[in-house]
């Protein structure tokens, strides 16, 4: 009877028949209560329902009647969802180790891992995927960005052919296999995606993938225009279908600045671990990060999340998004030293084992202020880079397409507005956070490494280790849009690389002028 009300439940599950899903699993648990399956499906059906708080309960408490590599995967899911990172990653530890059989848990249990930085670990896991599913595409996808964000990036290209040779429609496959090195697409593969691009039925998102990666094929050809085109043409019908974000990025910007005397009403968290490198995406935050982590006493923790995540708790605001000028304006009335202290609990097991961490996130800008007040004794590192040269990388830049605060990337003026706000905030902490924030230029780092090399150890307290100019020798996983260029010797052929666009970008140019700024100073 359970046997057969099981099966009717994972068939309803199938077809999307939530309800009758839950009816057979709840008379299922009627039938026999201390079975773990019946909780188990009850936890997949709030999960599919968004309902994360509800599934990792259910899911916790079928894995206490029966732990299975299956169930602890999908609590590492939902662990994620809510923000709980540390518990998620003890959760795909414990799957790994009942040694699941089956590619799809394996996979997960990798997705859940690389969810919360940990990527060499997840490898493995991705590879016993593959093996048991070689024709899966995402399995192989899967494992091919594990592979690039290590370092292995031969391997990495490896795997996104095989997830293109399973579906050649796997458009995130393309668009990362353009990425891991020089004129990556041979000639068979680039009049492939000239040919899908054809196809009148394309979703916005296919074409975006699409247009990027043939416009890094014409970038690393020399042909300019043709690669600027193809971004706006992938950009605009994707951006077409989005909320319009620059009244937030402005009111986030304002309420940012609002929170620079937070420091002097609280003592703060007496942790010195953390060292925030934070700016605009591409403009030389991972080289900074390579430079710092291949000191002994460092450890790169990657893009954290984490920060925002504690203040938005304590904040409790009613707002969807967790970073926000509702949630900022809230952090006047928060204990801040209880907020540097939970951030800090967070990141364990993954930092702790060095005396210093780096905490990686760009956005983490925008935090200054409070992470200033919780953490008194942590360094925040902004980059800078000229102001063409960081529009132009963010708008040839494909982001996650889900992650909504980068949105402005999908136009070029909106970018230029985005980066407008910046230097206003970065001038703000420059006046107001004191000597724990230094800025960086990317440029004098790309032309004199060993002298900046020494100023950010000395700015955080660590003594020379000259490994730390042999950036591309650290065997640290990067899990960010560098992951490729990062593996190579400090070159120069990024810098001023705006030239090479100045007529594609003069609509920017005169934007900016507008705005009282001559952008190419």
């Amino acid at each position: 009877m359970t046997a057969a009300l099981i099966k009717a439940a994972h068939a309803a599950l199938q077809r999307g028949d939530y309800r009758a899903a839950h009816e057979a699993a709840l008379r299922a648990l009627q039938t026999q209560p201390a079975a773990a399956e019946p909780l188990f499906i009850m936890g997949l059906i709030a999960a599919a329902h968004e309902n994360h708080r509800k599934a990792c309960d259910v899911f916790e408490r079928a894995i206490k009647a029966e732990a299975r590599p299956e169930y602890y995967a999908q609590w590492g899911r939902s662990l994620l969802a809510i923000q709980e990172q540390r518990r998620a990653v003890e959760a795909a530890y414990a799957g790994l180790a009942l040694q699941p059989g089956d590619a799809l848990t394996l996979d997960t249990l990798g997705v859940v891992l690389v969810r919360a930085g940990a990527h060499a670990e997840a490898v493995p896991a991705f590879r016993a995927a593959v093996e048991r599913a070689p024709h899966n595409a995402s399995f192989q996808y899967n494992l091919g960005a594990a592979l690039q964000f290590i370092g292995d990036l031969d391997a990495a290209a490896q795997a996104y052919r095989a997830a293109l040779a399973a579906d050649d429609r796997h458009y995130r496959a393309w668009s990362a296999l353009a990425q891991v090195s020089r004129q990556s697409l041979q000639p068979a593969e680039e009049q492939q995606v000239e040919q899908l691009l054809e196809d009148g039925q394309l979703d916005p998102d296919a074409e975006l993938h699409l247009c990027h990666a043939l416009a890094k094929q014409r970038e690393d050809q020399g042909r300019y225009g043709e690669s600027f085109d193809l971004l706006k043409r992938g950009k605009a019908r994707k951006r077409a279908g989005l909320v319009d974000r620059c009244a937030l990025d402005a009111e986030l910007f304002s309420a940012a600045m609002e929170t620079a005397g937070l420091a002097a009403r609280t003592q703060g968290h007496a942790s010195e671990e953390p060292i925030f490198i934070v700016g605009l995406p591409r403009t030389g935050t991972t080289l900074v990060e390579r430079i710092l982590s291949s000191h002994p006493q460092v450890f790169a923790a990657g893009e954290l999340s984490h920060f925002a995540t504690a203040l938005k708790r304590a904040a409790a605001t009613a707002s969807p998004y967790v970073l926000d000028a509702e949630t900022l304006r809230a952090a006047a009335d928060l204990d801040l030293a209880a907020v540097g202290r939970s951030y800090i609990d967070s990141t364990r097991p993954r930092t702790g084992h060095t005396p210093r961490f780096i905490d990686k996130m760009p956005l983490n800008v925008v935090l200054a202020g409070v992470i200033r007040a919780a953490l008194p004794k942590a360094r925040i590192i902004c980059l800078r880079r000229h102001p063409l040269d960081s529009c132009l990388s963010n708008y040839r830049q494909l982001f996650a397409t889900g992650f909504t605060y980068y949105h402005y990337a999908y136009d070029l003026i909106d970018c230029g507005r985005y980066w407008l706000g910046f230097d206003r905030l970065v001038a703000h902490w420059r006046a107001e956070l004191g000597d724990r924030f230094m800025e960086v230029h990317y440029e004098q780092v790309v032309e004199d490494i060993e002298s900046q090399a020494r100023r950010l150890l000395a700015f955080v307290g660590l003594p020379w280790d000259p490994r730390c100019i042999d950036f591309h020798q650290n065997q640290a996983p990067v899990a960010t849009a560098s992951s490729a260029q990062v593996r190579e010797p400090l070159y120069r052929r990024a810098v001023g690389r705006w030239q090479r666009y100045q007529d594609q970008l003069l609509p920017l140019i005169d934007w900016l002028h507008s705005q009282g700024v001559d952008p190419t100073r």
